[in-house]
C-alpha cells in the first residue's frame, strides 16, 4: 500500500509540474498580458483609445480577446443600448460574447469592423477618471453611414496601472443630441 501511494503522489506531483510548466510557458503570452508593462495602461485616455484599437479589425481577423480583457477589472459592467427605450448591462464575459455573437451573426470577420474615437473628454481626480468618447462605428463594404455612439467610461487605477470598471452607452438621436462636451 505504501509503495502505490508513493507512487500515487510522484504520478500526482509530475502532473502538477507538468500542467505549471504548461502554464508558465506554453500560454506564458495569456498570464503575462497582466504583468506585462503596457505603456497602453498607463493613461486613462491612452487606454479608453486602445480598446476601440483593439475592437477595430481588418477582414479575415478578429480581437484579441485576452488582451481586451486585460484592460477591465473582472466585475467590469458594460450597458449598452439595445434599442430606442431599452438597454442591456452585461458582465465583462457577456460583452465579449455579446461582441463575438455580433462577429459571427453579422459574418463581420469577412468584411471587419471599424470603430473610431472622434472626440474625447476627460476628468481624472486622483485614482478615478471619467473619459467620455463621441466614436463612429462602421462596417466596411456595408452600404449605411456609420453610426455615432457615445460611451462614457469609469476607470480606476490600481497596482499601478488604469482599469475599466464600466462602459455606458448611449446612442444620440434628434430628440438626445449629443453632449455639449463633445460638440
Amino acid at each position: 500500500m505504501r509503495n502505490y501511494l508513493s507512487a500515487r503522489l510522484l504520478q500526482v506531483g509530475a502532473i502538477f509540474a507538468v500542467l505549471l510548466i504548461f502554464l508558465s510557458f506554453g500560454h506564458g503570452s495569456v498570464f503575462a498580458q497582466r504583468d506585462a508593462k503596457d505603456p497602453n495602461l498607463e493613461d486613462p485616455e491612452r487606454l479608453v483609445r486602445n480598446i476601440y484599437d483593439q475592437v477595430t479589425f481588418p477582414a479575415g481577423k478578429t480581437p484579441d480577446w485576452v488582451y481586451v480583457r486585460n484592460m477591465f477589472i473582472n466585475e467590469a459592467t458594460v450597458t449598452m443600448r439595445t434599442g430606442r427605450e431599452t438597454t442591456a448591462t452585461l458582465s465583462l464575459d457577456g460583452w465579449i460574447l455579446d461582441f463575438v455573437n455580433f462577429i459571427n451573426d453579422r459574418d463581420v470577420k469577412k468584411t471587419g469592423f471599424e470603430e473610431k474615437v472622434i472626440r474625447m473628454k476627460s476628468i481624472v481626480f486622483g485614482d478615478i477618471a471619467h473619459v467620455l468618447v463621441l466614436y463612429s462605428s462602421n462596417i466596411p463594404g456595408v452600404m449605411k453611414t456609420p453610426q455615432e455612439g457615445v460611451d462614457s467610461f469609469h476607470l480606476i487605477k490600481k497596482d499601478g496601472r488604469w482599469w475599466i470598471v464600466s462602459i455606458l452607452n448611449e446612442i444620440p438621436t434628434k430628440e438626445r443630441p449629443r453632449p455639449e462636451a463633445l460638440n
